[in-house]
């Protein structure tokens, strides 16, 4: 059975809880990612994605350069240890309607994040994905 560890993308794109949205879009924009995990002192607080960006910000006519991810960001959020598995990790994502999973350590310090494509790299294409796929959202 594949572990968290052995499929999710390690180091994840983080920034403070004060940041702006103008920066985290930078961020997406110049890595190539959907998403950036959000902290506050080092521990993970929340998760702000394109889709929040677009949604609750740009459509509500916020300034992006001075609205902080705090103001817009996912703060409840469902994680991941290290060595859950595979399996655990798409039950999650089913039962929370979510495509990324925020991987933490013992002080909930962000060390990854799994993502639906990494769940279907790692158990072929019988894997979840199609039952995550038509799980509803969750806005």
């Amino acid at each position: 059975m594949n572990r968290v560890r052995d499929v999710m993308t390690a180091k994840p794109h983080t920034l403070p809880l004060d940041a702006t949205l103008y920066e985290a879009a930078q961020v997406m924009r110049d890595h190539g990612i959907g998403d950036v995990l959000v902290t506050y002192a080092g521990r993970l607080c929340g998760l702000i994605t394109d889709r929040d960006i677009v949604v609750r910000a740009v459509a509500e006519s916020r300034d992006t350069s001075l609205t902080p991810l705090g103001d817009v960001c996912t703060a409840e959020l469902t994680t991941l240890r290290l060595d859950d598995d595979t399996v655990t990790a798409a039950r999650l994502m089913v039962e929370q309607a979510v495509r990324r999973l925020p991987v933490v350590d013992d002080e909930q310090r962000p060390v990854g994040i799994v993502s639906i494509g990494d769940l279907v790299l790692a158990d072929g294409e019988d894997g979840p994905l199609s039952k995550i796929s038509k799980a509803p959202p969750n806005n």
